[in-house]
């Protein structure tokens, strides 16, 4: 199995500094090509802590029926996706810096290829929990235990289908679908105050029946205790993560400019040096 067997956020520290260099150097790789890099660091520690401890999963095998799933709802952020499967194994370091070059299987939004463990396709924003609840029901109907788990961006919370499929998984009691939702503040052109105002996130996903919970989600203690409290809850479980885009970086943090930027060698070159000191 691949995931950390007791829980220790040292070791998943260390998962996350990899996560972020590899974010750093395709970011860089893409050359003129620029990259989600504000929206992948926001998750970088949610994807980590689930890669490398929460979910069920075999580093020797990404097409085991029993795998939990994984589903990046906003696509865009796809660096820190691609970051955490190679830490698993199921990508190369070399691989990673075929981002979004010809021939690659590493483009700009996921494309659907489990033997790397991308479970779906992803573009339009919207659609991901819709694909989770799916997966969570045919888990229920083959008779298997897996557990789904979706990444949806705060301003992607302004598409109407995802307000769909949140009223649709209480209904039909998806216990085994964990929805965690990237609370940046930020959508592609600014503020989500100022574009639209979602308001109280945890209050709408509460109101269509999911049991929702609050975290720090750069704090791993915080996901390690959500996780674990809510796990025999029997309802599907929306979290909240309080994030900051482009976490990680003083040059990107809240900086909504890094939404879809090109890394030049000085900002790639700071990026080294700030991580050395972690």
């Amino acid at each position: 199995m691949t995931k950390i067997k007791n829980y220790n956020s040292k070791d998943i520290q260390k998962f996350l500094l990899n996560v972020k260099k590899n974010i750093l150097d395709m970011a860089f790789y893409a050359g003129a090509s620029s990259s989600h890099f504000g929206g992948a660091l926001s998750i970088a520690e949610i994807v980590s802590f689930l890669f490398s401890y929460q979910m069920k999963i075999d580093r020797n095998n990404p097409l085991w029926e029993d795998r939990d799933r994984f589903i990046l709802s906003k696509g865009h952020a796809c660096l820190a996706y691609y970051s955490a499967l190679c830490e698993v194994g199921y990508l190369t370091k070399d691989e990673l810096k075929t981002f979004e070059k010809d021939k690659s299987n590493l483009l700009g939004h996921p494309v659907i290829n489990r033997k790397i463990g991308i479970e779906f396709s992803n573009g339009s924003l919207g659609m991901g929990l819709s694909l989770g609840i799916g997966v969570a029901l045919a888990s229920r109907l083959n008779k298997k235990n897996y557990n789904v788990y979706v990444v949806v961006g705060d301003g992607e919370c302004n598409e109407g289908a995802v307000w769909e499929a949140a009223m649709a998984a209480p209904n039909i009691n998806l216990e085994n679908l964990y929805v965690i939702i990237d609370k940046n503040n930020f959508q592609q052109t600014g503020s989500n105050k100022n574009i639209m105002n979602v308001d109280d996130l945890k209050e709408k996903w509460s109101s269509f029946g999911w049991h929702t919970s609050s975290i720090d989600g750069h704090n791993f203690d915080d996901m390690f205790k959500c996780f674990k409290n809510i796990k025999n809850i029997k309802k599907p479980k929306a979290i909240l993560a309080n994030t900051i885009k482009g976490k990680g970086f003083s040059f990107s943090e809240n900086n909504n400019d890094w939404h879809h930027s090109v890394l030049s060698k000085t900002y790639y070159e700071k990026g080294l040096a700030e991580l050395s000191k972690n």
